[in-house]
């Protein structure tokens, strides 16, 4: 999602490198559609994947089978063919880059969220698992577990001084949210041949919040 979340400054961070970003919005809602993004796109040397999900707070015995299984479909499952699209090119290549942004809320006890956290957690643990697996050859895949960032959808400027926003910052031990530019840097740095050394971790990036 190009468009969603802090996708727009990713997209602008890797233009300022001078990178041809194939900005794709609906590639995710299709079985087929992440294999046919990176069909379309030839070679792919860093695949960001930023999927988005609605944090719909819902007790364990009201969730039901359509909102957990549409969640996943949502953000997990998307994940999975993505990185299965992209990572067959990198092997042979050797090298390649891929981040997928997920979020800091499994990392902590977040009660009334469970199909949320769970499809967040599912994401972590896959890309710990296949971070291993690939990094002998040559390729990296990360997470940024991320909470309390800027974005086109909410967290906006004109909302800070509410008092819900207040609520939620005295959570963030950096006593602020995160600017999207600065997500985009961490972004950045993994997508470098700076990071050839980091393998299957999902970095927490919450101010704090989450360590």
């Amino acid at each position: 999602m190009a468009d969603r979340y802090t996708g727009p400054a990713v997209r602008e961070r890797f233009v300022a490198e001078g990178a041809t970003v194939i900005a794709d919005i609906d590639g995710h809602r299709s079985a087929d559609g992440p294999s046919g993004v990176v069909a379309a796109a030839g070679r792919v040397d860093v695949l960001v994947v930023n999927l988005i999900a609605r944090w719909r707070p819902t007790s364990a015995t009201e969730t039901t089978d359509d909102a957990w299984l549409a969640t996943f479909d949502t953000l997990v499952h998307p994940t999975m063919r993505f990185v299965r699209a992209a990572l067959p090119q990198m092997i042979e290549r050797r090298s390649g880059k891929i981040i997928v942004v997920t979020s800091a809320a499994p990392l902590r006890t977040m009660p009334g969220g469970d199909a949320y956290t769970a499809a967040r957690a599912a994401q972590n643990a896959y890309v710990r698992n296949v971070g291993a697996e690939v990094a002998r050859h040559g390729v990296q895949i990360n997470a940024i577990a991320q909470a309390f960032v800027e974005s086109v959808d909410a967290f906006q400027r004109d909302t800070w001084d509410s008092e819900a926003m207040q609520r939620q910052l005295r959570q963030v031990p950096a006593g602020r949210i995160a600017h999207a530019w600065e997500q985009a840097e961490l972004v950045a740095f993994l997508a470098s041949s700076g990071s050839d050394f980091i393998c299957g971790q999902v970095l927490p990036y919450s101010g704090g919040w989450a360590t």
